[in-house]
């Protein structure tokens, strides 16, 4: 499903995770880094529990993360949560319409 995202420019990998943060599909993921994705995720709903919290909002949209290896996007799909990995926040924009054409939004 996320192999396409693979041919978008700066997208360094993706992988879709489950509810319980169990990588479902990966691409391009650094075997080095493949266990620390659900522990990224986590972190990235325990984000959006906090803001959705305070502001009474009911659902997401996406979150971006800036962490050592470079930006992340976070994108909910269902209850599994897309990540893609990509070179740098300039190519914010180029990864978001990508990853809103692949989920179909």
């Amino acid at each position: 499903m996320i192999g396409p995202l693979m041919e978008v420019r700066g997208v360094r990998h993706a992988a879709l995770l489950d509810a319980e943060g169990q990588v479902l599909d990966s691409a391009g993921v650094p075997e080095e880094q493949a266990g620390q994705l659900g522990l990224l995720v986590s972190a990235g709903r325990a984000v959006i529990a906090s803001l959705r919290s305070a502001t009474g909002a009911t659902t997401w949209t996406e979150l971006m993360l800036d962490v050592n290896g470079g930006p992340v996007l976070l994108t909910p799909h269902g209850d599994q949560v897309l990540l893609a990995a990509f070179d740098d926040v300039s190519s914010l924009g180029r990864v978001r319409f990508a990853v809103r054409r692949l989920l179909g939004t």
